[in-house]
């Protein structure tokens, strides 16, 4: 079974996080500039097997996406041309931002490293991927029932 990975991605900077091999722990793995990634993507599969690819998915309040998802879908497209045997999938990124900044805060972070926007970014990635594994979590445990 391969690793899950989770994207959070930006217009300068990406996140990125991945599970273990057995997909019990979310861990933060890098943010590299977004030019980069699938670069950095490329290098990382030739080592490690990934079969599932989480992005995050920005939307509104509302529930209508954000502004910053006509960045995202080009680069959705992208990551399913380069890697065809990858699956791709969308996951809601609203507050994950805020709640890595809180995450970091209460680990107590200097103020210096709090502001920190790679550290801020892999964090999200991580938060991302924690939440996707607790609604497969959820879909198993009720598939089963």
């Amino acid at each position: 079974m391969g690793r899950i990975m989770a994207i959070d991605y930006g217009q300068k900077r990406t996140g990125i996080a991945v599970t273990d091999e057995l997909r019990l722990f979310a861990t933060g793995l890098t943010t590299v500039p977004s030019a980069s990634v699938i670069a950095f993507l490329k290098k990382y599969f030739d080592e490690q097997t990934v079969d599932v690819i989480v992005v995050g998915l920005p939307r509104q309040l509302d529930n209508t996406p954000s502004d910053a998802q006509r960045f995202t879908e080009p680069f959705v497209r992208k990551l399913q041309k380069h890697f065809p045997n990858v699956v791709v999938e969308r996951f809601d990124e609203r507050f994950t931002s805020r709640m890595a900044q809180d995450a970091i805060l209460q680990a107590g972070l200097k103020k210096k490293a709090r502001q920190n926007k790679q550290l801020v970014d892999t964090v999200s990635a991580t938060l991302i991927l924690q939440s996707y594994m607790h609604m497969l979590a959820f879909q198993n445990k009720h598939s089963l029932s």
